[in-house]
């Protein structure tokens, strides 16, 4: 299995307007490999413009905050290069295509690191932090688990949050409850 960096892209319209998305990114073989799924903005910029930035971010509300149809967090353009980075970015990659592997639901953008810039110091790990991505990716796949999966996984992030969650984790992880929870009554009320 390879290694996924979890982190916030922004991409370029043809017109040059940014884009953000979370997106993993999958190291591999000297390659950080960008596969958002069709139809999405990420993917139609990306076959436009074969160059993205990689923004690396502790703050949990900006993962939920996307998720959940916040989309307007403040950038910095960066010098010399046209995607400018999340302005709370720890770190940013500047990555730019090499090859491109069609596929009919996620085709693999293989990109080469320009360069990697640190912004602010990274303070440790935090499983708040780690609960609120999950939740975040599950937000993502409501229509693809089953409802059962998603509540297990929902109990057992909760955990996290009650023992080691700040104001700001609390924050992105009632955003993204939220948005489950919104999905799933609507199921609950379409089924019946």
């Amino acid at each position: 299995m390879a290694l996924i960096h979890e982190c916030v892209v922004t991409t370029l319209s043809p017109e040059g307007r940014p884009h953000i998305a979370p997106l993993g990114l999958i190291e591999e073989n000297g390659y950080w490999i960008a596969a958002p799924f069709r139809p999405s903005s990420t993917l139609f910029n990306l076959a436009q413009n074969p160059k993205l930035t990689a923004s690396f971010t502790d703050d949990a509300r900006i993962f939920a905050g996307l998720v959940t149809g916040h989309r307007s967090w403040p950038l910095t353009d960066i010098d010399e290069w046209p995607a400018p980075r999340l302005s709370a970015a720890l770190a940013h990659a500047e990555l730019i295509v090499a090859r491109v592997e069609e596929h009919d639901t996620r085709p693999r953008f293989f990109c080469r690191v320009r360069r990697i810039q640190s912004h602010r110091a990274f303070l440790g790990m935090n499983r708040a932090r780690a609960a609120v991505l999950e939740a975040a990716i599950l937000a993502t796949r409501l229509d693809m688990l089953p409802r059962e999966k998603i509540e297990n996984e929902l109990a057992y992030l909760q955990i996290a949050i009650d023992k080691t969650a700040g104001d700001a984790e609390r924050e992105a992880w009632e955003m993204v409850r939220a948005k489950i929870d919104a999905h799933q009554r609507a199921k609950a009320d379409a089924a019946q």
